[in-house]
């Protein structure tokens, strides 16, 4: 039997039930004001960047409309970045982007904790992910089928500066995005290895799928956190959770050059 995925997909067919409609009657029920978000936004799947903001009293941004979420705004030296957290999932971080680009965000980040598969150093570390294997549902919604979807390869390029700063730790390769982290059997695991994937998540490979389809400005980091807990003492992320080294990643990315982050598509 052919699976759902696979039947009943018109790419370049709109959807009836679209983005603008339900910010419409969100704003409209929630009496948000009208207003952009800020151009940089950030999806913090583990909510740590998330909690911290809001509990040092980090500014709540007045136009986001979102039904599930809530955004509070990150102010680095470079930028106001609005940090959306808990948004865990390829159907859950996609439904938050396709939000986000309609709200104003012209620069979408995602640095999620990720499981190392192909040891690139002791953890914690960063995976720059150029291509996610689309081991989850939502990708097949936005582009026909196929085992791969990649980063950008504009964006890529701009974000060369990443590997040469030598901090935080930045390397690029390949990610397993899964639906389902409890199922990630020993033959699974042997097969992303044997594709030379480093880490597995759970969003990137929609991400790159919306992207994709329609020219949304997307780059998706994983951290590498753990071992997934086959190790005593895991899942630890270094000072303040991971935070300080999240923020660092961050400012080094929104120090491109905005004469080229302009040159992108969509942007």
């Amino acid at each position: 039997m052919t699976s759902p995925l696979c039947r009943n997909k018109y790419y370049d067919n709109p959807s009836v039930f679209s983005v603008d409609g339900l910010l419409r009657e969100a704003r409209r029920q929630k009496h948000i004001p009208a207003g952009d978000v800020p151009e940089i936004c950030l999806l913090d799947p583990d909510g740590d960047l998330s909690r911290e903001l809001k509990e040092s009293g980090a500014r709540m941004n007045p136009h986001w409309a979102c039904y599930h979420t809530e955004m509070l705004e990150l102010t680095t030296p470079t930028a106001t970045v609005g940090v959306i957290g808990c948004a865990v999932g390829s159907s859950f971080a996609v439904l938050v982007a396709e939000e986000l680009f309609a709200s104003g965000c012209r620069l979408l980040l995602s640095i999620t904790s990720a499981g190392q598969l192909i040891a690139a150093g002791n953890p914690p570390y960063f995976v720059l992910i150029e291509r996610a294997l689309r081991d989850e549902g939502t990708s097949h919604h936005y582009l026909p089928p196929a085992s791969y979807v990649q980063v950008a390869p504009e964006l890529l390029a701009q974000m060369q500066n990443l590997l040469e700063a030598g901090e935080p730790r930045v390397i690029r390769g390949g990610a397993w995005t899964t639906d389902a982290p409890f199922r990630e059997t020993e033959e699974a695991i042997a097969f992303a290895r044997s594709e030379g994937l480093l880490a597995v998540e759970m969003e990137a490979a929609a991400l790159y799928a919306l992207a994709e389809a329609k020219a949304y400005p997307i780059l998706c980091f994983a951290h590498v956190t753990n071992q997934m807990a086959t190790v005593e003492n895991d899942f630890e992320k270094g000072e303040a959770n991971g935070n300080r080294a999240l923020v660092d990643l961050i400012e080094l990315v929104i120090q491109a050059p905005i004469k080229a982050l302009a040159s992108l598509p969509g942007l």
